[in-house]
């Protein structure tokens, strides 16, 4: 479940107007709200590999509602989603869909449909073949691909990642995959960044700003609520220049990491 954006704004307006610590305008807002997000984001990476190194000391708990690593798991599922790439015969590569924001590859899959006149041994286990491709380092590819020995195959393939200059993309640039042998079709599991959080108004009569059903929520899980306000409301402080707010904002901020991890 996602994090509703209007919640949050009003729980930060109304903390601010308790403590008559000043006024956050939705442009600000919404500035500050798509900066936590994504902090809260990437901190799920580190977060995860030392959970996980608990775990291998045998010393994590492991019951059915209190494993840290699948939790931090379960909150990456929203952006887990399999990505069809599309072949490019000019470049010979494979590139991401139009528009797509992606952000850490998992397993890539060539697909392979079987040609009686292929001569390569390994390809003839099956009609189609769907095979989990190797990712390597360019170098490693250029290595690999020239030698006899080491040649890939329909059942062993490599590819490796670069960047082109794009137009469809919001960085300028667009994801590419080269794979040999080249495949008939390129799956691939991706975690993509969140969509920003957009807290969307319209004006009433008296120039009061209205929530609109057109906003766009933090698409961070439920539990990570608190964590959001108390880190909108760090930043806040800064914005108005006030260190009490940043002070109390980064004590229970502190808190709920400490208690998180603990």
């Amino acid at each position: 479940m996602a994090v509703n954006i209007n919640t949050v704004y009003t729980t930060v307006l109304y903390i601010l107007n308790k403590e008559q610590r000043g006024y956050i305008p939705p442009a600000e807002f919404n500035s500050l709200a798509a900066q936590v997000q994504d902090e809260i984001f990437q901190s799920y990476f580190p977060d995860g590999n030392q959970v996980n190194r608990v775990n291998q000391n045998n010393t994590q708990n492991d019951t059915e509602f209190f494993n840290m690593f699948k939790d931090i798991s379960y909150k990456l599922y929203p952006f887990e989603r399999n990505a069809v790439f599309n072949y490019n015969s000019s470049l010979n590569v494979w590139t991401a869909p139009i528009g797509s924001s992606i952000y850490k590859l998992g397993n890539i899959i060539s697909g392979y449909t079987y040609n009686t006149t292929n001569t390569d041994p390994q390809a003839e286990v099956s009609p189609s073949l769907n095979s989990i491709t190797q990712l390597v380092s360019k170098s490693d590819y250029d290595k690999i691909t020239r030698s006899k020995l080491t040649e890939p195959n329909q059942k062993y393939p490599i590819c490796y990642t670069s960047s082109q200059i794009s137009s469809f993309s919001s960085s300028g640039f667009e994801l590419t995959i080269r794979v040999s042998p080249t495949p008939a079709t390129l799956n691939v599991n991706c975690l993509f960044t969140p969509s920003q959080p957009q807290w969307n108004f319209t004006v009433g009569s008296l120039g009061q700003y209205i929530y609109s059903a057109s906003s766009v929520d933090f698409q961070l899980d439920i539990s990570e609520k608190t964590n959001i306000i108390t880190n909108i409301l760090k930043y806040a402080g800064v914005v108005i220049n006030d260190p009490t707010i940043i002070q109390v904002a980064e004590q229970e901020a502190k808190s709920v990491e400490i208690n998180t991890k603990s």
